[in-house]
């Protein structure tokens, strides 16, 4: 009788709103042809799959695929390839942010305020294509700006976007500069939720601006700062293929060969695609270990979770 009684409502609501369903429509569209139909094709990490014989008529192989990859002479590379870009972008990247949100809260005047928070998102909807292009072009030891001061200093050009010493620092130091102010608007909302009465009483007991950000703001934007990191943790084991496998060549292959563009170069182009797909698993079912660990801890340390 109940549920009866509220279909009728559910389909006065639907048709009085139809518009707005009509807008859902694409995202809906989209995330189940290219988040959840993919899923069923995970199944060829455990097949010897060929396009001829489809899904049913491959052979079954188990973990064989899994196997391949650890008892290849490439693992151990592209694994710590992935690992430490993803931790030195975390132990860089993931401050940055954080410490552009509290200078740009000390600034009392606002005109320059915002005009720098803009000038520092602005970076973020560059595309990577024009990112890599822009670095190649900066950093070119025949016609960079870079390489010209360092000859004017009297120095050798450097090509830095194929030695293997220098390739870190180049997409670390990119990833910092184009991401850091989108991601601190996030941390900017959550200052501007700080009750103005914590650092009027500050004052009259004679803190100064750091005692202010170390025992009022910090504590009051943690909760943010806890589910910003479980999400990156939670990305660990994966760097954007995109800007990486632009910024790759034969010169810095050995440090910037990692988990996406090894199963991409596997899959796509040499055709194996079981193994690719038992690579891009792995890498997936890493990444949720990590997170519920991470999430688990947070919740039981902090109180702050993602679920």
């Amino acid at each position: 009788m109940k549920r009866s009684s509220l279909r009728p409502s559910l389909t006065k609501r639907v048709r009085r709103t139809w518009e707005l369903y009509l807008f859902l429509l694409p995202a809906f569209v989209f995330y189940i042809l290219f988040k959840f139909w993919p899923i069923y094709g995970l199944k060829m990490a455990f097949l010897d799959y060929s396009p001829f014989l489809g899904f049913d008529a491959s052979p079954f192989v188990g973990l064989e695929n899994f196997r391949r990859f650890f008892t290849s002479p490439h693992w151990r590379m592209v694994l710590g390839n992935t690992l430490r870009i993803n931790l030195t972008s975390l132990c860089i990247g993931f401050p940055a942010p954080i410490l552009l949100a509290l200078l740009l809260q000390q600034v009392q005047c606002t005109p320059f305020k915002k005009t720098t928070q803009m000038i520092t998102y602005a970076p973020y909807f560059i595309s990577s294509v024009v990112l890599v292009g822009m670095m190649y072009t900066i950093f070119s030891p025949s016609s960079g700006v870079v390489n010209a001061i360092i000859r004017n200093l009297g120095g050798e050009p450097i090509f830095f976007m194929g030695r293997t010493d220098t390739f870190l620092a180049m997409f670390v130091g990119s990833e910092v500069w184009q991401n850091s102010g989108w991601n601190a608007v996030v941390y900017l909302a959550a200052l501007a939720a700080v009750s103005p009465e914590l650092h009027e009483s500050a004052l009259i007991d004679g803190a100064n601006r750091l005692q202010r950000i170390r025992y009022i703001d910090l504590p009051s934007i943690m909760p943010t700062i806890i589910t910003m990191f479980l999400l990156q943790v939670g990305r660990l084991f994966t760097v954007g293929f995109d800007k990486i496998y632009l910024m790759q060549n034969s010169l810095n292959q050995t440090v910037s060969e990692v988990l996406s563009t090894f199963s991409y170069k596997r899959g796509l182009l040499e055709g194996d695609f079981s193994y690719a797909t038992a690579v891009g698993l792995m890498e997936s079912g890493v990444n949720f270990m990590l997170l519920l660990f991470f999430n688990i801890t947070a919740k039981r340390t902090t109180g702050t979770s993602l679920w």
